[in-house]
């Protein structure tokens, strides 16, 4: 269980430094190695530069961290074709981190992609839709 609480600390400080000291490369290597992930965070920082990461529900378990968390920010860069809306989004998401020697090693994560769409306008909401 101390582990479980030591992961779950690191990914809370992870998400802080995230926030207060940015999204530099070497921001970014003080906490991962996994490569995958570091361009993630990069790509999305272009598109929507400065976005925040709120942290929900956490759990832990072994050396995983599963957390719900959404993604803010302003659309300013494109995005796989759609170009910038200056819209504010709101997406849910979960990731789960695997983390070995205070590093995150892997990841696996699943975005709400209709719910950002939506917020684009690029996809009608249901409400919309009728």
């Amino acid at each position: 269980m101390q582990q479980q609480n030591q992961n779950k600390e690191f990914i809370l400080n992870y998400f802080n430094a995230l926030r207060t000291d940015g999204k530099s490369i070497e921001i970014l290597e003080k906490y991962m190695t996994d490569e995958a992930l570091i361009g993630h965070i990069e790509f999305f920082e272009k598109v929507f530069p400065s976005y925040d990461v709120i942290a929900g529900e956490m759990t832990a378990e072994d050396n995983r961290v599963v957390v719900s968390c959404h993604l803010k920010g302003t659309h300013l860069g494109e995005l796989n074709g759609i170009a910038p809306t200056y819209k504010e989004v709101n997406v849910p998401f979960v990731i789960s981190y695997q983390i070995e020697n205070n590093k995150i090693t892997g990841h696996w994560m699943l975005v709400d992609q209709m719910s950002l769409m939506q917020q684009l306008g690029v996809v009608p909401t249901l409400q919309a839709a009728h």
